[in-house]
């Protein structure tokens, strides 16, 4: 398939959307500690609250005695390097909140934050290119903690540039999956279930936004998408909709041009993350729901 020039930027062979630099990686970017640095204690407390522990339970969970635990919280003693990684594991924090644990404490950052353009990167890289490159004909992205496409296959370029202009707003700040479903410029006029669609990404958004409170990225983008026209009353819509069975999944119903091409999403994660890079990627596959909707991809990607 020969692609068009905005095709060619949107392809698997390179990452999509804008580059990235050492600058737009470092986990100071998105956490600014800089201006207002919070104790120890202080960050221990509130991410024990945003997980629902009370003092309690978290000893419990982390075999450390409440006492010592409220000493901690108070600043009555402070946490050796170790203990900070084990009570950061327990709370489940992504990889970027792990590290500013630590520099709270008084430690330096142990997870590296390695762009996926580095040479570090290639093997990850290359097995990520094969495994959206084989999804074909049907569409696949990898996304960032932000929804920014890092790489995605010809099929998820060529319905992104078939149905949305290459200079639309909705592709402002490089290719974002929630901002070119939601943006009224997008794929809106083209999802013929948008108000489901729009209701199920901002439940996903706001899930992933608590599971990662302080990753000013994605909360900057649940606050855009949010906004959009029509977003706010899709999701009411849905709330007072939700009395009857739902369906198996919320299909991504697509018109192409040739009908309806209804598609669900599945979501991947790299298990044992150790970089807060490949702790914050997602593999994103859609699958058709009917042989009608395979047939529909196979007939794009062959045109």
């Amino acid at each position: 398939m020969t692609l068009t020039d905005p095709q060619r930027r949107l392809t698997h062979q390179r990452p999509c959307g804008p580059p990235m630099t050492s600058e737009v990686m470092s986990w100071r970017h998105e956490r600014p500690y800089g201006a207002v640095m919070r104790t120890f204690g202080e960050e221990l407390r509130t991410w024990r609250t945003t997980r629902h522990y009370s003092q309690l339970e978290l000893s419990v969970d982390a075999e450390v005695s409440t006492r010592h635990l409220s000493y901690l919280e108070t600043g009555k003693a402070k946490p050796s390097r170790e203990m900070v990684l084990h009570l950061a594991r327990v709370l489940d924090l992504p990889l970027r909140d792990r590290n500013a644990l630590l520099v709270a404490a008084g430690f330096a950052p142990v997870y590296e934050h390695t762009p996926l353009s580095e040479p570090l990167m290639d093997s990850l890289r290359s097995q990520l290119e094969q495994i959206v490159a084989a999804h074909a004909p049907a569409p696949a992205f990898v996304v960032d903690a932000s929804y920014q496409v890092q790489l995605c296959n010809d099929p998820a370029a060529a319905v992104a540039t078939k149905l949305v202009p290459a200079d639309s707003a909705a592709f402002d700040g490089g290719f974002n999956l929630a901002r070119l479903a939601l943006h009224p410029d997008g794929l809106r006029k083209h999802l013929l279930n948008w108000p489901a669609v729009a209701a199920a990404m901002m439940e996903r958004l706001e899930a992933e936004r608590r599971h990662r409170p302080t990753h000013a990225g994605l909360s900057a983008l649940a606050e855009e998408v949010g906004a959009y026209d029509g977003v706010a009353e899709a999701r009411r819509r849905h709330r007072h909709d939700g009395a009857g069975i739902p369906p198996v999944v919320v299909p991504v119903e697509l018109e192409l041009g040739g009908g309806p091409v209804r598609l669900f999403t599945t979501i991947a994660s790299i298990g044992t993350p150790a970089d807060v890079t490949v702790d914050e990627l997602r593999l994103e596959t859609l699958w058709p729901v009917d042989a009608a909707s395979g047939l529909a991809l196979r007939a794009l990607a062959d045109g």
